[in-house]
């Protein structure tokens, strides 16, 4: 792994640039993604936040349905396309669509909000998983899909042999990268009940398509920290919340206790290796 120093001006003042930390990877990126959930902040402090932490942000979700309630949303996805943060709205939302009938209506309006992005998801509605797949067909025609695996029923039964089997159909349909369903709470599908990551499920998902192409829901910082020693510093983490997106840096650089190595310049995974 390459040490680098990095450094970067704010006006004329340069930040610090005096450790070694590890390589990583600059925007527009395909790897190493952090990817916030939105959970309907307004417009104002979006455009206060993205100065001190877009360089860091690579996706925006709007979650759930809240973009189609937001009347300030395409104010929001421009501010956002100017710090080169690609703007999703929630899957639940086209889901929902989905379910309506009204699919198609669904993507023409996030075109014409100016999304970049959209979330295909069947963890709501039960949505067939041939019927998912098409709909990543059609959404990729016109946007980056990010298509989720794994249902929000905590009772729902998960099957690695499954999720796998999923992610690399969801991919062959078009979709750029798979979300791994973990939902806000960081209590589902990914996690166990009590939070912790069922690791035979990481394994076979990383196996099945490598880590490059999955964006693991990581709510919480202890499983936040599972990820990137598991998988190293460029695992891409959602469901962030925005108020958190440095501290999550700070963590992939080992500039946290929870991820720190003696030896300079290793990413959080390799350290334990």
């Amino acid at each position: 792994m390459h040490q680098n120093r990095r450094a970067f001006t704010i006006g004329k003042v340069p930040q610090a640039a005096f450790l070694d930390l590890p390589a990583r990877s600059r925007k527009p990126r395909t790897a190493g993604l952090t990817h916030v959930l939105d959970k309907g902040l307004p417009i104002d402090e979006v455009r206060a936040l993205l100065p001190s932490c877009a360089q860091f942000v690579d996706i925006w979700k709007f979650g759930w349905g809240i973009a189609y309630l937001d009347d300030t949303v395409a104010e929001k996805v421009a501010l956002l396309r100017e710090s080169q943060v690609l703007a999703c709205p929630g899957g639940t939302l086209l889901e929902i669509a989905w379910a309506q009938g009204r699919s198609a209506d669904c993507l023409a309006w996030a075109a014409d909000c100016g999304f970049d992005c959209v979330e295909v998801s069947n963890g709501t509605v039960g949505m067939p998983a041939v019927e998912k797949q098409a709909l990543v067909e059609t959404a990729a025609s016109r946007f980056t899909v990010l298509a989720e695996v794994g249902s929000k029923d905590p009772q729902a039964p998960v099957s690695s042999h499954e999720w796998a089997k999923q992610a690399r159909a969801d991919l062959s349909a078009g979709a750029r990268w798979v979300v791994i369903e973990g939902r806000e709470s960081g209590s589902v599908g990914l996690y166990e009940p009590d939070g912790q990551v069922r690791s035979q499920l990481v394994s076979a998902l990383t196996d099945a398509v490598g880590v490059e192409q999955l964006i693991f829901e990581a709510p919480r910082r202890d499983q936040q920290v599972w990820l990137l020693r598991s998988l190293g510093s460029e695992v891409s983490l959602g469901n962030i919340a925005s108020a958190e997106v440095l501290g999550v840096e700070t963590l992939r650089l080992g500039l946290r206790a929870d991820t720190f190595s003696p030896v300079a310049g290793r990413a959080a995974g390799e350290s334990l290796q």
